[in-house]
């Protein structure tokens, strides 16, 4: 088969959304399948610029190329589902959350003005009408089926992905526990180095960039955690496998994530996560005392897990091996053949 997978794209921008959509295209090519990545730039600032981007989306013509039908198409997140084509699949890592969940918080786009609300309820029609469309909708998460539901009233049953091919293994459980992210607010690494600043013995590495780094920073500075918390910056595959390989435990604690690799990640390289009541997608892969920990967004509690995680070793790696074996049944194989069946 032909299949586009599309993605929107901010430029120079690269994350778990990007990673996906490669591995994707990458998956299709082995099995056979003549795949492509289509992407078209993406700025969803200031607010009329929303439907501006969907509507460009609206008028690709993806039923053919070079004069060759176009198969299927496989869309990922907003505004990318606003494709036409006859057998359109969703594999759905978010809508625009803007306008949904995020309204009327400090991270949503739409003021109180008439026109802005206005615009906000053309996105809402707009979501519902092309995600629609869809022969099949799957969702990554629980929490990303269950947003769409509230949303638009349409059901997605879930399928997470695996996550980026690194070499993931165990060596040891050493005394530090490891983070990454791109470090903006929504992933609290803050959360964590608040922790730190609890625990005097607590120590952190710290892997990613991101707009929050230079905040992120200078509170390890205030909380006088110089030399127990270590901010590597954006490394290399290799490193950040090194990383899981050798960390005592993961942390990965955003507010209402969308899904989230990492848990897979820790899991497959043999180490339990701490995550919090409030995180979202993680929760669906870490289950409290069977994978790893579920405690309160709070620095005290984030402090008494990851101690406990040091403290109990046997415990730990037992938390780690389960998590182990969840994340290996996450396989490409029946991703592929659950997407192929929806377009058959």
């Amino acid at each position: 088969m032909r299949i586009a997978v599309c993605l929107p794209q901010v430029p120079f921008e690269r994350g778990g959304a990007e990673i996906f959509a490669d591995d994707l295209v990458e998956q299709l090519r082995r099995r056979g399948h003549d795949a492509a990545l289509v992407t078209v730039p993406f700025k969803w600032y200031p607010g009329e610029r929303v439907l501006t981007q969907a509507f460009l989306w609206r008028l690709l013509d993806l039923e053919e190329a070079n004069g060759r039908p176009v198969d299927a198409v496989v869309a990922t997140k907003f505004p990318s589902y606003a494709v036409r084509h006859p057998r359109k699949v969703v594999w759905l890592l978010h809508q625009f959350r803007q306008a949904w969940d995020l309204d009327r918080t400090e991270l949503g786009q739409f003021s109180e003005s008439a026109r802005d609300r206005a615009l906000r309820r053309r996105v809402l029609a707009l979501e519902r009408t092309v995600l629609g469309e869809a022969r099949k909708l799957f969702a990554t998460s629980g929490n990303v089926a269950r947003r769409l539901r509230e949303s638009t009233g349409l059901e997605a049953e879930v399928m997470p992905h695996p996550p980026a091919p690194l070499a993931y293994r165990c060596e040891e459980y050493g005394d530090f526990v490891f983070t990454v992210n791109r470090l903006d607010r929504a992933k609290r690494i803050d959360l964590l180095l608040e922790a730190a600043a609890v625990d005097p013995s607590l120590r952190v590495v710290i892997a990613g960039d991101g707009p929050d780094r230079e905040r992120l920073e200078r509170i390890a500075r205030d909380r006088g955690l110089d030399g127990r918390a270590t901010f590597t910056g954006r490394i290399p595959d290799e490193e950040v496998a090194d990383l899981y390989a050798r960390c005592g435990g993961v942390f990965y604690a955003p507010v209402d994530e969308d899904f989230g690799m990492v848990p897979f990640e820790a899991f497959l390289s043999g180490k339990p996560v701490l995550t919090t009541t409030d995180a979202g997608g993680p929760l669906d892969v870490v289950r409290d005392g069977e994978t790893g920990l579920v405690v309160a967004p709070e620095p005290a509690e984030v402090a008494r897990g990851l101690a406990w995680l040091r403290e109990h070793a046997d415990e730990a790696k037992a938390l780690g091996a389960r998590g182990r074996e969840l994340a290996r049944a996450v396989t490409w194989d029946s991703c592929i053949d659950r997407l192929l069946a929806a377009v058959a």
